[in-house]
């Protein structure tokens, strides 16, 4: 009888390993894939992209004086700033040419061939349309239709210029640039140069700054602590000043003033040495200094700009040198 039982037992027991053999084996426990992205570094918003070229089309030219034009705009992953850029170059374009409906110097037979360019362009603008894969217009084809009216006035100029027997080569030039990709500001310079047909040319430099967080331009009075106009100007005022003894442009600074008085920019971007503040031909000085820009060191511009838009490391040392002027001052 016990016999019996304890092979009933050991028969049991078989049965039993036999079936969690055939049993798959356990998997590793998988990570929890929210445990996961806790650990993860959060992202650095960062100005990324590049400038693209409007395709504009241009009459078939030989020579030496075939006139040159070429705008680009910004294509990056903030559209709100691709928006700006794109309107600051219209603006800039109007600026530089006027698109009166009839130029008042041209005269009838000028005219009519103004008119057949903006056919041409506007057919071939319409070709392109009408291909398949054009169904949605990018804000790339939207700006070369914004563009339109000023190429057909630039080339009717080049035409006057030559009825007239003038051997100019005339041309235009746009095109943004990302300088700062990301904090404390990230940065867009517009870079613009023309010439047609005067004495000389024109070329500007515009800067445009931009809070990625909150996604807005930022203006120089945005990153003044309260009340810091005037020491910021007062700053500027003295680097001017520096800057005319420097150059050699007069024999005192009083005297230069009389004809080109100090004003502060509102075109800036911080760079590494300090606070770059840009001036346009004619601002500050004649043709012959170009685009001059002063520099303000972040040395001296503690307490007037806001701690964020200092650098990192000027902030620390200034917080350091706090702390132990706090420690002297408890020691008895």
């Amino acid at each position: 009888m016990l016999k019996n039982k304890t092979l009933f037992t050991i028969s049991i027991l078989a049965s039993m390993m036999a079936l969690s053999a055939c049993q798959p084996k356990q998997t590793e426990p998988k990570e929890d894939p929210v445990q996961k992205q806790s650990t993860v570094e959060p992202k650095i918003l960062k100005l990324t992209g590049d400038s693209e070229k409007l395709a504009l089309v241009l009459p078939e030219c030989d020579g030496n004086n075939c006139p040159e034009i070429s705008i680009e705009r910004l294509s990056s992953n903030q559209a709100f700033i691709d928006e700006l850029i794109d309107q600051q170059i219209l603006k800039q374009l109007s600026q530089i040419i006027d698109i009166s409906p009839t130029p008042k110097l041209l005269n009838a037979d000028q005219h009519a061939a103004s008119t057949a360019d903006l056919k041409d362009i506007q057919g071939s603008d319409q070709a392109n349309a009408a291909k398949p894969l054009a169904t949605v217009e990018t804000a790339k084809q939207k700006l070369e239709k914004q563009v339109t009216p000023y190429l057909v006035t630039f080339l009717a100029l080049d035409k006057e210029l030559k009825a007239l027997s003038a051997n100019h080569q005339i041309s235009l030039m746009i095109k943004p640039k990302i300088l700062n990709a990301n904090l404390p500001l990230a940065t867009v310079v517009l870079n613009s140069s023309s010439y047609l047909g005067g004495a000389h040319g024109s070329s500007s430099q515009r800067y445009y700054n931009f809070d990625l967080k909150q996604q807005k331009q930022v203006e120089l009075n945005d990153l003044l602590a309260p009340n810091q106009k005037a020491h910021l100007e007062k700053k500027a005022h003295e680097v001017f000043k520096t800057w005319v003894l420097e150059s050699k442009l007069a024999n005192s600074v009083e005297e230069y003033e009389q004809a080109w008085k100090f004003t502060l920019s509102d075109n800036f971007y911080l760079s590494k040495q300090g606070l770059i503040l840009q001036y346009g031909e004619y601002e500050i000085g004649p043709y012959v200094v170009g685009l001059p820009r002063l520099t303000i060191p972040y040395d001296q511009l503690q307490g007037i700009l806001k701690k964020e838009y200092l650098p990192q490391a000027e902030v620390k040392d200034q917080a350091v040198a706090a702390s132990a002027a706090t420690v002297n001052k408890a020691k008895p």
